[in-house]
């Protein structure tokens, strides 16, 4: 049986569940690097978890979280992109200000509010940056990364990835002052300017972007979109 839980565990399950969702293999480096600490606090923490029944490490040092895990990482994330949402639509907030005020309110709202807040506005499908509120159906076809977009094929930004809220914060500032946001339609206009960036056209203006940012930036063309036959 799972132990009464910390902050520390709730923010280690919430970081290994977006790891996991962006397709990659957790691992204690990656958990070092993400959270900002030592490779000790994470070796200690770790231990934690997997003997309070939160996570499994393999023997190649990777992990997964439990079924128990899993239920309360989904809903750690649930109420964060709800709160996300909340903080930029209805109260005007920049998605990386957002984000950081959604770590800090999560806790002090009951799931009771946090409900109403989502059904006051519509119980939207995803965050603002396009991630999926869990429990709710994925509103998009198959994305691609704006990094493997051929060029002059238009499309929509539909998910900025959550390594961008997490490492690329100056990447989520840009977008925002390029108005460049989830829905934006957008097309690559060269695929390379040099041996690390892209030209992009979005709304008639042209921009330049790093192939690692294009790489965080998730697009549904015309023929990938949901519904599309």
């Amino acid at each position: 049986m799972a132990r009464a839980r910390s902050s520390t565990v709730d923010r280690y399950l919430e970081t290994i569940y977006c790891i996991a969702s962006e397709g990659e293999i957790v691992r204690p480096h990656r958990l070092a690097y993400w959270l900002a600490v030592s490779a000790p606090t994470v070796s200690e923490a770790l231990q934690r978890l997997e003997r309070d029944g939160w996570i499994d490490i393999a023997s190649d040092r990777s992990i997964t979280l439990t079924p128990e895990g899993f239920h309360v990482a989904t809903a750690l994330v649930r109420r964060h992109r709800i709160l996300e949402r909340w903080l930029t639509d209805v109260l005007g907030f920049d998605w990386a200000t957002a984000d950081g005020e959604a770590d800090s309110l999560s806790s002090a709202f009951s799931d009771s509010v946090v409900d109403r807040i989502y059904a006051s506005m519509g119980s939207p499908a995803t965050c603002p940056h396009g991630n999926v509120i869990p429990g709710s159906e994925v509103p998009y076809g198959e994305l691609v990364a704006l990094a493997d977009l051929e060029p002059d094929t238009p499309a929509r930004i539909c998910r900025i990835s959550e390594i961008a809220e997490h490492e690329a914060r100056s990447l989520l500032l840009m977008l925002a002052e390029h108005a460049i946001t989830e829905g934006s339609e957008i097309s690559v206009t060269k695929t390379k300017l040099g041996p690390n960036e892209i030209a992009i056209t979005m709304d008639g203006k042209s921009l330049t972007l790093s192939i690692e940012a294009a790489q965080l930036i998730w697009v549904e063309t015309k023929s990938t979109a949901k519904g599309a036959s």
